[in-house]
């Protein structure tokens, strides 16, 4: 093959090899990313391969390596140039990796934020009511969120709810958001017209969950294909940012939006890598704005990641005293737990998570939250049981039901810091509510709702003498007359409750176990009942109640 022909094969197949693969992979532009180099060492390797191999005519039937023709062998050799320009992006790749690491860049790794030191009691305002925290998983999220989609049945066949839940704070209260996707292939080619219709909103306090039909489809989503998929329209938009986060969210007028986290390195090419700028992004249109963190609107909850968060800490946490200290010496090294919760601060949601010494396995020296749209952090000097801890003991108080704790929020109850948590059973839902205390992780108080957990803490923080003891107020009861719809007898863990459908639209709990008189009521009766509300709405529960009149 001539130059010139080796040239003009070379130009078209790498140009259609590059073309394609960045469609498929779609790498940052970036020198600051690892991707871009393998990538670039790929397009090398297509734009060079024509030119790889010279060929030697003539030689002797014992030249290496011959290829037998009809006038003698031609002999093949690899050329070195190309073999040179393929190896140059691996070794910038390794190298580079290898300079950017904390074993020469620790003290610079450990400075990439600032931690201010807080009180507890001052932050964390003092909780008389528990019932608007966000305790919910995004497991038991999915949960809820697929039964309410499940009741859509020209929806359910065709989409399906994303697996990511973002924890945000719409309009003052605790939310969980997750858009619905395409739920095959085949749903997208039949549905890519009319795109995706909507997304889910559970409320994580009353653990229930509504699906919300917009006005205008989701045209870009994860599920999308070619040109309708997300993170191709990114990058096709933005060739040279480095993506990291992506979270659903919406604002406070209920439009949706993807907000995107943009990385840069803080640290020669690849190391210590933070969010530095983030992208709006409509999906309804394709429409996008670049910001720095600092200029994000207030709307905006997620900017930085959990699993960012907690790292960069635990750079700070252990790096502080150089390398080789983080891995011999450990002194004055520490790092944060495994997991972190939410905690809605005013109108930000923040990252918690407990502090350990590198030796510690069962304690916490302290908490650290995190500001996840501005990235602030402050740190609590609290000692007491880790979150794991906690949430044994919690499993312990009921061990004979063998619910599953939930990874707790943190929360200020007359002073002290305090572990609450939901208690789960096998099918993911919701049993029974938790407080521990995180100093004494031996003072447990469970509840069907928060605010029995919550009155029953207070009394075991008065009897161990933690804190003075209020005159407990005589309870009182709201009162309510109405005619029996309909009863129904429910079972849940071996315990009778009766289920009355009242005629004002409102369903009345009552437990037999409490109350066996519960059990003349029948449909058409008239009763005068004194009730109290549960965290679910619109049921009550029964504390007593008196025949007004009787059916028949």
């Amino acid at each position: 093959m001539t130059k010139s022909k080796k040239i003009i094969l070379s130009v078209v197949v790498g140009t259609v090899l590059t073309v394609l693969a960045f469609y498929f992979t779609l790498p940052a532009i970036n020198i600051h990313d690892e991707s871009f180099w393998i990538f670039l060492t790929f397009v090398i390797a297509f734009y060079s391969f024509p030119f790889l191999f010279i060929r030697n005519e003539g030689g002797s039937g014992s030249a290496r390596g011959g290829v037998s023709g009809a006038h003698g062998f031609k002999s093949f050799k690899i050329s070195k140039l190309p073999i040179i320009l393929i190896i140059a992006p691996v070794a910038i790749l390794i190298v580079g990796g290898f300079l950017s690491s904390e074993l020469f860049n620790a003290k610079k790794y450990a400075s990439v934020i600032d931690v201010q030191e807080a009180v507890f009691e001052e932050d964390m305002k003092e909780t008389d009511e528990v019932t608007n925290i966000a305790l919910m998983d995004s497991e038991s999220a999915k949960i809820i969120g697929n039964r309410t989609l499940g009741s859509l049945s020209d929806v359910v066949s065709q989409y399906e709810i994303s697996d990511s839940y973002t924890q945000i704070n719409y309009k003052g209260t605790p939310k969980k958001v997750a858009n619905l996707e395409y739920a095959d292939f085949f749903k997208w080619v039949s549905n890519r017209d009319s795109g995706v219709p909507g997304y889910v909103m559970v409320d994580p306090v009353n653990n229930s969950a509504e699906y919300i039909k917009l006005d205008k489809p989701l045209r870009y989503v994860n599920s999308g294909y070619f040109n309708d998929n997300l993170i191709r329209k990114l990058r096709f938009s933005y060739p040279t940012k480095i993506f990291d986060y992506i979270s659903y969210e919406i604002d406070e007028n209920g439009d949706p939006y993807y907000i995107v986290s943009c990385l840069d390195a803080n640290v020669m090419l690849f190391g210590a890598m933070d969010v530095k700028e983030v992208i709006i992004f409509d999906p309804c249109t394709g429409e996008s704005q670049l910001y720095e963190v600092g200029d994000v609107p207030a709307w905006v909850d997620i900017v930085f990641s959990g699993d960012l968060a907690t790292e960069k800490y635990n750079w700070k946490g252990m790096l502080s005293g150089g390398f080789f200290n983080s891995i011999i010496g450990q002194k004055n090294c520490r790092q944060t737990t495994d997991d972190y919760g939410f905690i809605v601060i005013e109108d930000d949601v923040w990252y918690f998570t407990g502090v350990t010494s590198i030796t510690s396995d069962e304690s916490n020296i302290g908490f650290i939250t995190t500001n996840a749209r501005t990235g602030e952090y402050k740190y609590y000097p609290v000692v007491g049981a880790e979150e794991y801890s906690a949430m044994k003991s919690a499993e312990g108080q009921v061990q004979e039901k063998r619910y599953e704790a939930s990874f707790p929020s943190l929360i200020n109850v007359s002073g002290q810091a305090t572990y609450i948590m939901v208690l789960k059973d096998s099918g993911g839902l919701v049993r029974l509510y938790a407080l521990v205390n995180v100093e004494n992780y031996s003072i447990v108080a469970t509840g069907e709702t928060q605010a029995q957990a919550m009155v029953e803490y207070k009394r075991l923080l008065a009897s161990n003498g933690i804190v003075q003891e209020d005159p407990e107020p005589e309870e009182e009861f709201a009162e309510s007359t109405f005619t029996v719809l309909s009863v129904r007898d429910v079972v849940i863990d071996r315990n009778s409750f009766v289920y009355i459908e009242g005629n004002d639209g409102v369903i009345y709990k009552g437990s037999i176990s409490d109350n066996e008189s519960l059990i003349f009521i029948g449909a058409g009766d008239r009763l005068k009942a004194e009730y109290s509300d549960t965290d679910i709405a619109n049921i009550r529960k029964i504390e007593s109640f008196t025949f007004v009149e009787a059916a028949g």
